[in-house]
């Protein structure tokens, strides 16, 4: 039985993570640039879904390196094994796990990367142990997760959107996460033998012709759908957010300042 996410697994949840990725590709690249992944190296993908960054971890490590790809839903790592077949990488190898308890199937990392994966686990704090023990001593790891999610709000302000947001934590809250788990995986990442390189806050704050404006507009559409399938909110009260969300992306000079995001470096001890 597929293993469902807060978010979902379907086809649109798939394409909203390809968008996502692409919308956070630079960052992303440049923090594993600063952990120094790098050619031949073995690199752990944690909490993968359909492997967007996967792939790309994949070639930068090249073929006499190892992505390692961990996910709890088997329709992503399909999604994944099915590109990394199209494309002739055979240097990626998946694994079923449920984050919450499993032990992870490997050791002697160089590197692990997980963007937006400890914000929905519970008992994050042991799925981060079970993340450093999976590297070598000197291995680094590379983690982008929220620090204050409620900074997500429109410009002019919309209060219909606040309560959009307010819901979207309240629905991982509700499943066992955290939205403003960054901070604390900084603290712990110390108490586990690990010394952290960098803090890096990340917020954007777009305007609709503004690359950026894609990503939330993505999450907007398929995070109503998903509170409405949730029972959260009322497809009446979803209209009420697609309308509001609408008219501001239709009003002159509005913009948006985004979830804000910790970005974390650390080298294990």
């Amino acid at each position: 039985m597929e293993r469902d996410y807060v978010l979902g697994t379907h086809d649109e949840e798939i394409a909203r993570l390809g968008l996502q990725h692409s919308v956070w590709r630079p960052f992303a690249t440049r923090a594993w640039q600063r952990a120094g992944f790098t050619r031949g190296q073995t690199l752990v993908d944690l909490g993968c879904g359909p492997g967007w960054a996967t792939l790309d971890l994949a070639d930068l490590v090249g073929p006499d390196g190892r992505v390692v790809a961990i996910d709890r839903s088997r329709r992503f790592l399909d999604a994944l094994e099915a590109v990394a077949r199209a494309r002739g990488i055979a240097h990626v190898t998946t694994h079923e796990q449920d984050l919450a308890q499993d032990a992870l199937p490997v050791n002697g990392a160089d590197g692990l990367w997980a963007r937006w994966v400890f914000a929905f686990v519970p008992g994050p704090r042991d799925l981060l142990a079970r993340a450093v023990d999976a590297l070598r001593p000197g291995g680094t790891i590379v983690l982008h997760e929220y620090m204050d999610y409620r900074t997500w709000r429109l410009h002019p302000p919309s209060r219909v959107f606040e309560e959009f947001v307010d819901e979207v934590m309240a629905s991982w809250r509700e499943n066992g996460g955290e939205p403003d788990i960054g901070p604390p995986i900084a603290l712990w990442l110390e108490e586990l033998g690990v010394s952290v390189r960098s803090l890096t806050p990340i917020q954007e704050a777009p305007r609709k012709h503004d690359h950026f404006w894609q990503w939330p507009t993505a999450f907007v559409g398929t995070g109503i759908d998903r509170l409405v399938e949730l029972g959260r909110i009322s497809e009446a009260r979803g209209r009420e957010i697609h309308e509001a969300y609408a008219q501001h992306a239709a009003t002159p000079h509005a913009f948006q300042a985004l979830p804000s995001v910790l970005e974390i470096v650390g080298e294990k001890r």
